[in-house]
């Protein structure tokens, strides 16, 4: 068995119960050696045999899996934040699904979801945002036309950047001419709930002179939108005139 498994967004007592469970009983560990927190292989018992994939292709990858399956060994594949965010997952999986090898995913907590306690800030805010959109720049790897800064900004919603800290001049410039102001609430959140965490807010059209200031290169997240403004309405479901299946309206 092959179980993938989100390692969290950096601390190492954020990954969750089953996954720390799968960590102590897993006879082989591949980790993300660029972004797993290190802390996390102490979890692992005497003689497990445990590889950085950051040294290492697809092939590779999969040649340690199915060699561990020959020898009725249990791969743990460690991945950063969870594991359906970003991280090249389904190559791995359809390729284990060809080998006829089985396999299960145990989730994490994104770097956004970091970020989000970092900021101590909520993404969905009543009459401000109800939608989070979760994207990136185009880099090495390709975005799709259909999904371009510029067509996402343009619902002003929530919008959490992953993967693009080398490219915030550009990245301002394109969520300004998708319909964000340059004065929209910003902010770069770098290694979310590592000891070496830094929170930086500013504005659309500040983002790369932030991270120029402070030194942030990469390992970071942006996100933008109103919902770091101080505007928000309340919430009808705490709301004493609003009617729920398990609270009466005041006065009824």
């Amino acid at each position: 068995m092959v179980n993938f498994v989100g390692a969290g967004c950096g601390a190492a007592d954020l990954i969750t119960v089953r996954g720390k469970a799968l960590i102590e009983a897993a006879d082989v560990i591949i980790y993300a050696g660029s972004l797993v927190n290190p802390e996390l292989l102490g979890y692992a018992k005497e003689g497990c045999r445990i590889f950085n994939s950051a040294h290492m292709t697809l092939d590779e990858v999969i040649d340690v899996m199915a060699g561990a399956e020959a020898d009725g060994l249990m791969t743990v594949r460690l991945h950063t934040g969870d594991p359906s965010i970003y991280g090249a997952v389904r190559e791995q999986m359809d390729r284990l699904t060809e080998l006829g090898i089985e396999y299960q995913i145990c989730p994490g907590v994104s770097s956004f979801c970091g970020a989000a306690a970092a900021l101590r800030a909520e993404y969905t805010l009543p009459e401000v945002s109800q939608t989070v959109i979760l994207t990136r720049m185009a880099g090495r790897t390709p975005v799709p036309d259909s999904e371009s800064i510029e067509s996402l900004a343009a619902h002003h919603s929530t919008m959490v950047i992953f993967l693009s800290t080398g490219m915030l001049a550009e990245l301002s410039e394109r969520l300004i001419s998708g319909g964000y102001s340059p004065d929209t609430p910003a902010a770069i959140v770098y290694k979310a709930s590592w000891p070496d965490e830094k929170v930086l807010r500013c504005k659309v059209g500040t983002l790369a002179e932030t991270a120029e200031k402070n030194g942030i290169k990469k390992t970071a997240l942006v996100a933008a939108g109103d919902f770091l403004g101080d505007d928000y309405s309340l919430s009808k479901l705490y709301d004493p005139a609003f009617e729920t299946e398990f609270r009466r309206a005041a006065g009824k």
